[in-house]
């Protein structure tokens, strides 16, 4: 009878470590592309050459922060929609359901477009203060008048995402000039990302074991709220915690990386499909799946077309659209 069990757990911790060697990778065939291409070997020397060729200066400085950002910003997406999915009990869940995006991306564009001369440390930080203000007034909408409920908390968050996209565009359409700048932003890229912006990450990486912590009471949370309160669990203030680390990862991302479509709703789905519904086993292995979902966006970007480059955000939403879709199917959403 303890076979079975015993079994199973190496498996998982199989997958999870072939997963991160599949990062890894992915990482050094991704440090590869580019206008000036390298072979993996070039880039593992690169990478640990103390020198200052340019092959080395490439490496270090242009292309290692952006998969550094990307592993970053993959996982906390990932992570992220793994949480909110646990505690809305929905599988199309993602951190635009709580208004992180929308929130996020008003502040962005204000910055971009009302405050064109700012600081370029105005511009993460308006991010991550949208998103939260965008968060606190869907969760104060949703517990009006009693306990938050999941059903009541999806649709004020789509209401507001709504809203606020649409103050997104009534800005963009007064500054015709400067869209460009903040279409990148609100589609969700890499470039640019330098050893400044992955250390403005790295303070929110404590989220993680956090976020690992909680997952016994997402295990909790996926029974019926009458089962979940019988066990003795405080579900308004369970979710409200969750929630809260789930919406700091993702404002973190957005802050770093702008709006990566999907990314929290394929890797954490994915992961499910692949370990089943234990949220200690569903957090990393989703973890590791975003990682490497925005590496690969990434270095496509970078590799498919040589006179320029295409923002990560575009081949997440190219995969994540039709998956939506399929899921919607599977679920009987479009039946």
């Amino acid at each position: 009878m303890t076979i079975a069990p015993a079994v199973k757990q190496r498996s998982r911790v199989s997958l999870v470590l072939g997963l991160l060697v599949l990062l890894l990778l992915c990482c050094v065939v991704s440090l590869g592309f580019g206008l000036v291409r390298f072979t993996p070997l070039e880039v593992l020397q690169a990478t640990f050459s103390a020198q200052t060729s340019l092959e080395a200066r490439v490496i270090q400085e242009l292309r290692l922060p952006r998969i550094v950002m990307a592993v970053l910003a993959g996982a906390f997406f990932a992570v992220s929609g793994a949480m909110l999915q646990g505690v809305v009990r929905n599988p199309l869940a993602s951190p635009d359901l709580v208004g992180v995006g929308a929130g996020a991306g008003v502040f962005a564009v204000i910055t971009l477009i009302l405050l064109p001369t700012s600081p370029s440390w105005l511009l993460p930080v308006g991010a991550f203060v949208g998103a939260w203000l965008a968060f606190g007034l869907v969760l104060w909408l949703a517990q009006r008048g009693g306990e938050l409920n999941p059903m009541r908390l999806a649709l004020i968050g789509i209401a507001v995402g709504a809203a606020l996209g649409a103050v997104q565009q009534l800005i963009l359409l007064r500054a015709p000039d400067e869209i460009s700048r903040a279409l990148l932003f609100l589609i969700g890229t890499v470039y640019g990302a330098d050893w400044s912006r992955v250390l403005g990450l790295l303070p929110w990486l404590w989220l993680l074991p956090v976020a690992w912590v909680l997952s016994h009471k997402l295990d909790v949370l996926a029974f019926s709220d009458d089962v979940s309160s019988g066990l003795g669990m405080r579900l308004g203030l369970t979710r409200v915690v969750c929630m809260s680390v789930a919406v700091g990862l993702a404002a973190a991302a957005v802050s770093g990386v702008g709006i990566l479509g999907f990314v929290g709703l394929l890797a954490p789905h994915a992961a499910r499909l692949l370990v089943g519904s234990s949220h200690a086993v569903v957090l990393p292995v989703s973890a590791l799946l975003g990682a490497i979902l925005v590496v690969l966006a990434d270095a496509l970007g970078r590799g498919l077309l040589t006179a320029q480059e295409l923002p990560a955000g575009v081949f997440t939403t190219l995969l994540g659209a039709p998956y939506f879709l399929w899921l919607m199917w599977r679920t009987g959403r479009l039946k």
